[in-house]
């Protein structure tokens, strides 16, 4: 049972006095007869004032009573079983970060978005309500069919701070939940680039406004030793400040007394963005703010240290001089390596024959190549290897994928395992005399530290996918704002974008491995001139608008006039 109107349950009140007018008796004036046979049933009268006392037509107030309570029950909109009534509505918010942006007014979208949220819940009576939130992976905020206090309380603590995306997965899944109603609300800031494109029971109600914004769209720091070094990149979006200050303040770190804070100059092109970089000494967090304008929330960010995890690099007993030296003298000029022992280390660089993960040298029928040489577009290992003008030497092909060939020659090969050969002679080849030696190690070491446990990148920005590097055998979880969420997959696994900005931790077996900054950034979302306000009614309606929603029940009218007809009839016989 539910009722659609509970005040109409106030008129069972009028149950009161009509038991009581049925308890009271007032004097009745003498009648006079010329014989009581003229009575059809003779009846007590009250001798004195009015005064309670036993009632003797039970069977009239039973019945009067049950008309009393069949108003009650209509003006309360009385719902029997499947016969009650439900208007479920979905409603779905964009969680894009420009539903943060304020209007002229002060007023965010996103507060104009739940003001209207409530109306629309008001305007079509809604018994039942579904909150859903867009954005790379949407989400459920109340629901499915939540009560519409508890709907519209879910939206009061939801924070819009996702990237841009397509809203339109969302609004096919809100259609639907919406089912035969077939009532969905999109509250945005954008109008539809394309209203054909937009679900057909889908109502597009855009609340933004079109202003101009200064926004960092990238930040990045990176520690070496005791120094930070913090870039920065801003940008314009409209006719805004030629110039801005940027606000720097660095926390004192680990040894150091005090911090720094500094406040640098920003000069805007008109198209592009402007480029800042910074060094501090001993810094610990790093907080970067710009002016507040429209998107208050794009112009800061934190940034925590970022120490950089050096490769070590071991040599292997039994490489040859040439191959040594030429191995030795790029550790030592190459950044973010450590040069270590030869058992144990993340790279190992050896002679050919051996386990190591990387085998430098050849063996067999020694031939000399001048080119041309085929290299594999697109891979990592190759990135700008130019090997123009390069006497390579090399043996009997090695095994695994070829990646740089010589005719049937091959010179450099990956196996499944991501163990790399290098199949040349340095005694007869110059290719470690020009740059190709040096950028091929570089994308070696580059590759090793990638697949070292943890996350290869500190920072990123909102709609970047998240990677991670895991090790076969443990148990990961990340700890983000969302909550916690296991990790599945070996290796390198790169899971989906964060829905929003924050810190993540990976953990493996309850200990904390590596963390990362998600931070609040997407040109995209920065760029506010694009807003505006816009309703497009849905192209179609579900089967309860089209034939309006069902009234109020009629059985209890039934039963009030069946109650007055038996009451009228009781009544008469007295």
């Amino acid at each position: 049972m539910s009722f659609g109107f509970p005040w109409g349950l106030l008129a069972l009140g009028a149950l009161a006095p009509l038991v009581a007018a049925y308890f009271l008796r007032r004097r009745q004036k003498p009648v006079v007869v010329s014989a009581l046979f003229l009575w059809r049933t003779p009846r007590p009268r009250a001798e004195a004032g009015p005064r309670f006392e036993r009632f003797t037509r039970e069977a009239s107030l039973l019945l009067e009573a049950l008309a009393v309570v069949a108003v009650a029950l209509f003006l309360a909109d009385v719902r029997l079983g499947e016969t009650a009534r439900t208007r479920h509505l979905v409603l779905v918010v964009d969680g894009s970060l420009s539903m943060s942006a304020r209007g002229p007014d002060g007023v965010t979208v996103l507060e104009k978005a739940r003001q209207e949220a409530a109306r629309r819940v008001e305007e079509v009576d809604a018994t039942l309500v579904t909150v859903l939130a867009s954005g790379l992976a949407p989400r459920v905020l109340a629901g499915p069919e939540a009560e519409p206090s508890r709907a519209l309380a879910a939206l009061e603590s939801f924070h819009a701070q996702g990237s841009d995306h397509d809203p339109m997965p969302t609004l096919i899944w809100a259609q639907e939940l919406a089912g035969a109603a077939r009532r969905v609300v999109f509250l945005t800031d954008v109008a539809p680039e394309n209203a054909a494109l937009v679900p057909e029971s889908v109502r597009w109600m855009a609340l933004g406004t079109g202003r101009d914004n200064v926004a960092l769209v990238s930040a990045q720091r990176r520690d070496e030793g005791n120094t930070a070094t913090v870039t920065l990149r801003v940008a314009r979006f409209g006719a805004g400040p030629q110039e801005v200050e940027a606000r720097v303040r660095a926390q004192p770190g680990p040894g150091a007394k005090q911090g720094t804070e500094r406040v640098e100059r920003v000069r805007l092109p008109d198209e592009g963005t402007a480029t800042v970089r910074l060094t501090f000494q001993g810094a610990g967090e790093v907080e970067v703010s710009l002016p507040d304008d429209a998107l208050p929330e794009d112009g800061r960010v934190r940034l925590p240290p970022a120490p950089l995890r050096p490769v070590a690099v071991g040599i292997a007993e039994g490489l040859a001089a040439p191959e040594r030296q030429a191995v030795e003298r790029f550790l030592a000029v190459a950044p973010e390596v450590e040069k270590g022992a030869s058992t144990g280390e993340t790279l190992l660089i050896g002679p050919r024959g051996t386990d190591a993960r990387v085998t430098v040298g050849a063996a067999g029928t020694l031939r000399t190549f001048l080119g041309p040489f085929f290299s594999e577009k697109g891979h990592p290992l190759l990135d700008d290897v130019q090997l123009a003008g390069v006497r390579w030497t090399a043996g009997d092909n090695p095994p695994g994928r070829p990646l740089v060939t010589a005719g049937e020659a091959v010179l450099v090969s990956e196996e499944e395992g991501g163990r790399v050969h290098l199949n040349v002679d340095l005694t007869r080849s110059n290719v470690q005399r020009v740059t190709a030696w040096p950028v091929l190690l570089g994308n070696v070491v580059r590759e090793a530290r990638r697949t070292r446990e943890g996350f290869p990148r500190r920072q990123l920005t909102l709609g970047e996918p998240l990677p991670v590097v895991t090790v076969p055998g443990a148990r990961y979880t990340l700890v983000g704002p969302e909550g916690r969420r296991p990790v599945f997959g070996a290796g390198a696994v790169d899971l989906p974008p964060p829905s929003g900005p924050g810190r993540y931790v990976l953990e493996r077996d309850g200990d904390e491995v590596d963390t990362a900054e998600v931070l609040a950034l997407d040109a995209r979302e920065s760029d506010l001139r694009g807003r505006g306000a816009v309703d497009v009614a849905a192209r179609e309606a579900g089967d309860d608008e089209e034939h309006g929603a069902p009234g109020r029940a009629r059985w209890p009218l039934v039963l009030l006039l069946a109650a007055l007809v038996a009451d009228f009839y009781v009544t008469r016989r007295v």
